[in-house]
């Protein structure tokens, strides 16, 4: 890390300048960054609010060409993570990528439920921008449906399946008992009841429009074919993807981790324990178990926070500002774990949300902890919140330029990380990082098949069916991941409505591991000195720290 701070480039002020443009046209990121005053609006997201975000991204391309001059090595990197994702939201928007989506986990619909919690409601301010925020839903929900509206009538409508899995949270976000009646905490200010009925009604009447006018005008396939699913994973992992070796691959990394698994099961109950009887006798265990979702809540805490503590000025050096980390229930509960960052001047705090489905009440310790690890430290909470600390970065590179490949393959390289420093030494929860690995390598099998109408894996480790189709692909995560019924239908579904993203986190992971590897320096001077160079495609931080392209990647002009 940097000892003292370099002097702002005019790339840097234009840098910044983007962001702040970004702030104003949307208040989902301003909210998140922790800079504006528009944290009680929404975005329209209209095809309008979709072509001003690209209109900046060309705009900042145009000044990066401008300023390239007199780069220095600073300059170099955010010049070419730029080039990277500004050239991506310009790809991705002339394709109607953005005017189209529609899935279980990142549509609108989730982005301003997920907004509508983050607001702090001890205070008077946050729950009167809760209350603006809900009185903004009406309009945010007719931008969507504009949007969804055009990509129809420019032949590029969602799947009819994705289409109805959302009318369904629609339906729950309108019902008596939406969590919309909380987000205003115990002391909802004057207006909140109406803003709550208009907010309500808006969704009831987006689910009866999706269901009724765009479901039957939808195709039934989901399956995006090679092309576009060529676009959609380069968007994710940060990197052209060879995707033919990818999934050759994942097949076999899921060999690999089988045969981990067989031997852990031998060490915890004997020779001749099967994988899914050491699982099995693992979730009956009661030593390994948490009971109810409060509970859950405690020892997410507990464990991250205990993280924190024995990893700081050993393993890493975690700065003072993100010593602290809130873990929260989503009460939406769809199935969804997920981390929100920092604000930019941390005064609100790093957030782990875990959504517990409905009926859910039972959890795995064994199979968790390394959950807590990916999500908080040294997963995303010390990746990202290192960024914002970094006095070199400029601002964009701070909050803004966070690549999924980066960003999951790190936390997912983590998990891995605690093992090899004595963090699962218990071979339960040693069970446990192998069965999120054996996720990981799963999704990419899944995704990749599915959506390219790639033959099935072999019998080894695939199912006994002709074709992916959804059954399929259910039996086959049913298979290799050790989760509730309701967690895998949400996995499932997530994969077949958001192409690409699934490969980010495994294919993330082996580029870092292939980093360390190369990486002349020990460990710790490794992890300090490739977090600090924040979130960034995964070709412009291999460039950037040096080292061979991984096979399934090759490495492209942006």
């Amino acid at each position: 890390m940097s000892t003292a701070p370099r002097t702002p480039s005019p790339l840097d002020a234009a840098s910044e300048e983007y962001v702040h443009r970004i702030a104003v046209l949307d208040p989902t990121a301003a909210m998140e960054w922790g800079i504006g005053d528009n944290h009680g609006d929404l975005p329209d997201f209209s095809p309008a609010f979709h072509e001003a975000i690209a209109a900046e991204a060309r705009d900042f391309l145009r000044r990066v060409d401008e300023l390239e001059p007199g780069f220095d090595t600073v300059d170099e990197v955010t010049a070419a993570a730029a080039r990277d994702r500004m050239g991506l939201i310009r790809e991705l928007h002339d394709a109607g990528e953005d005017v189209r989506e529609v899935n279980n986990i990142t549509t609108p619909v989730q982005t301003i439920r997920t907004l509508l919690t983050m607001h702090d409601t001890s205070t008077a301010e946050g729950r009167e921008q809760a209350t603006s925020q809900l009185a903004c839903v009406p309009q945010a929900l007719a931008g969507y449906r504009e949007s969804l509206e055009q990509a129809a009538a420019r032949g590029l409508p969602a799947a009819r399946r994705q289409i109805l899995l959302l009318a369904g949270q629609c339906d729950d976000l309108a019902s008596s008992d939406s969590m919309l009646a909380d987000i205003a905490g115990d002391e909802p200010p004057a207006g909140f009841a109406e803003a709550l009925d208009a907010a309500r009604a808006a969704h009831a009447e987006f689910a009866t429009w999706l269901r009724e006018e765009l479901a039957p005008r939808s195709p039934e396939a989901e399956a995006v074919g090679r092309d576009r699913y060529a676009l959609l994973s380069r968007q994710w992992v940060g990197d052209e993807v060879d995707l033919d070796e990818a999934y050759a691959w994942g097949q076999d990394r899921l060999r690999e981790i089988i045969a981990e698994q067989e031997d852990v099961a031998a060490e915890l109950y004997g020779a001749g324990t099967g994988v899914d009887e050491a699982l099995q006798r693992l979730n009956d265990d009661p030593a390994c178990q948490i009971h109810g979702v409060d509970a859950l809540k405690a020892w997410m805490q507990e464990t991250a926070d205990g993280a924190i503590a024995a990893l700081d000025g050993v393993h890493f050096d975690v700065p003072a500002e993100i010593r602290t980390i809130e873990c929260c229930i989503d009460p939406s509960g769809t199935g969804g774990i997920y981390y929100v960052p920092p604000s930019a001047d941390f005064t609100r705090p790093g957030r782990m949300y875990w959504a517990v489905p409905a009926g859910e009440t039972t959890f795995a310790r064994w199979q968790e902890l390394t959950t807590v690890y990916h999500e908080g430290v040294p997963g995303h909470h010390l990746q990202l919140g290192q960024a914002l600390v970094e006095p070199d970065l400029n601002l964009w590179r701070r909050v803004d330029s966070f690549t999924s490949g980066h960003g999951e393959g790190w936390a997912l390289y983590a998990e891995k990380l605690m093992a090899e420093l004595g963090f699962h030494d218990d071979p339960g929860t040693r069970m446990g990082v192998l069965d999120a690995q054996r996720l990981r390598a799963a999704r990419v099998v899944l995704d990749i098949g599915y959506h390219l109408g790639l033959p099935m894996p072999p019998a080894d480790i695939g199912v006994d069916a002709h074709a992916w189709t959804p059954d399929s692909a259910f039996a086959f995560l049913r298979r290799h991941v050790a989760m509730g019924e309701g967690f895998l239908t949400f996995e499932r579904d997530r994969y077949l409505g958001w192409a690409g993203q699934a490969l980010s986190y495994a294919l993330g992971q082996r580029i870092w591991e292939e980093l360390r590897a190369a990486y002349p320096g020990d460990a710790k001077d490794f992890h300090s000195n490739a977090l600090a160079l924040g979130g960034l495609p995964l070709r412009v931080l291999r460039e950037t720290l040096g080292g061979a392209a991984s096979p399934a990647v090759d490495s492209v002009d942006a």
